[in-house]
């Protein structure tokens, strides 16, 4: 098993964080006070397969904003350790991702060269507590610290739940291939990801 982990606490948040690639049918353990964050944290872990345990204490008095940012942060740590010791993997992964009438296209390489681009417009402001301009939050800070390029089109839209799901599932699947390993070496012409 290949285990990874990192503590990170401010005057903002507490954040601890394990994640592992051979998960073992191990159900992942996700507590950050926000209820609907929690079930997509859960979903990318099932659809990464990577077994994930997050535990939060943030500044949820004055909002979410904190504690998801920060969580980004950490996970993008921890994903940019995974691959970065792996001796060859795919590097790239791409996904459409239907969710009923919600459709998501994600795209990402595991280059070493942080970059978001977000086309995403989610109909409602909320869903249950999140704010869902978080969404966006969350995935720079993953994309800046694992420093993976990634691309995130929300392409069909709808129900705000349904549009932010598929955007969560998306990402996770394409992971799931990029990680995957390859006999190939360092998946660059260059010989090295830095």
């Amino acid at each position: 098993m290949t285990k990874y982990s990192k503590d990170r606490e401010t005057k903002e948040t507490k954040i601890s964080i394990e994640i592992d690639d051979e998960q073992d049918f191990k159900e992942s353990e996700i507590n950050t006070g926000i209820g609907f964050f929690d079930h997509m944290l859960t979903l990318f872990s099932f659809h990464s397969e990577l077994y994930v345990n997050i535990q939060a204490e943030g500044d949820l008095h004055i909002d979410g904003h904190h504690t998801v940012e920060d969580i980004g942060i950490v996970l993008g740590q921890l994903l940019r350790e995974l691959y970065a010791e792996k001796e060859s993997y795919q590097r790239y992964g791409s996904m459409y991702l239907p969710m009923d009438e919600s459709l998501a296209r994600v795209v990402l390489d595991l280059s070493g060269r942080p970059h978001l681009s977000y086309k995403a417009v989610i109909s409602r402001e909320k869903v249950g507590d999140f704010d869902t301009e978080l969404t966006e939050e969350f995935f720079n800070a993953v994309s800046m610290n694992s420093r993976m390029t990634l691309h995130i089109d929300l392409l069909k839209g709808g129900n705000s739940h349904h549009e932010i799901e598929a955007i969560f599932k998306g990402f996770a699947r394409s992971l799931k291939i990029a990680l995957q390993l390859s006999d190939s070496g360092v998946p660059s012409s260059k010989g090295v990801i830095e």
